[in-house]
């Protein structure tokens, strides 16, 4: 389905939760999520950037002087407030692991629209590689390490509203794609 099939007003008034991205580091969720709330007249937001925001700290930093649970649990309570402080309808973009997180899960799901980014290995490895600041990735082989983040969350990302698959393309065509399954689901 293209954006010449649906109808971009209709859809944005069809939209009364917020949009929340979620998938693997390099899926496209913020550059998706930015072109998205543009598109649809909305406010981003990143739980990264907002965690970051909070704490005073990088999303490195937390992890590496408090850990991961210390990490998710704050993590859980950005999201929270982020979802249900106005704007309501927004846009945001999350950190790989919220979704798999079961507390965040269960806000997203009960408050929310989430949207899967799925891509595959090969194309999340030659996005990540770009960019510095990803913890999980500094431990060893990033392939190897997104080899088992694939095997382990991504039963996990099923559980989203809404699938889409991401390839090595134009952002306007993934954004299109997000656009039409939107639209689809909100029928």
């Amino acid at each position: 389905m293209t954006e010449t099939q649906f109808n971009l007003e209709e859809l944005k008034r069809k939209i009364n939760k917020p949009i929340i991205l979620v998938g693997l580091m390099g899926a496209g969720k913020t550059s998706i999520g930015k072109k998205l709330a543009t598109k649809l007249d909305l406010v981003f937001m990143d739980s990264d950037h907002e965690i970051e925001k909070a704490s005073g700290l990088s999303i490195s930093d937390i992890f590496s002087m408090h850990g991961e649970e210390y990490f998710r649990k704050g993590e859980t309570s950005v999201v929270r407030r982020v979802i249900e402080t106005p704007p309501l309808i927004k846009i945001l973009s999350t950190g790989e692991g919220a979704f798999i997180n079961k507390n965040t899960r269960a806000i997203i799901k009960k408050n929310g629209i989430s949207i899967w980014l799925k891509a595959d290995l090969d194309l999340l490895v030659k996005r990540t590689n770009r960019k510095d600041g990803r913890p999980i990735l500094l431990r060893d082989k990033p392939r190897k390490i997104l080899q088992k983040l694939i095997e382990m969350r991504y039963p996990v990302y099923q559980e989203a509203d809404i699938v889409v698959e991401t390839h090595d393309e134009p952002t306007f065509i993934t954004l299109n794609k997000v656009l039409a399954k939107l639209s689809e689901y909100l029928k």
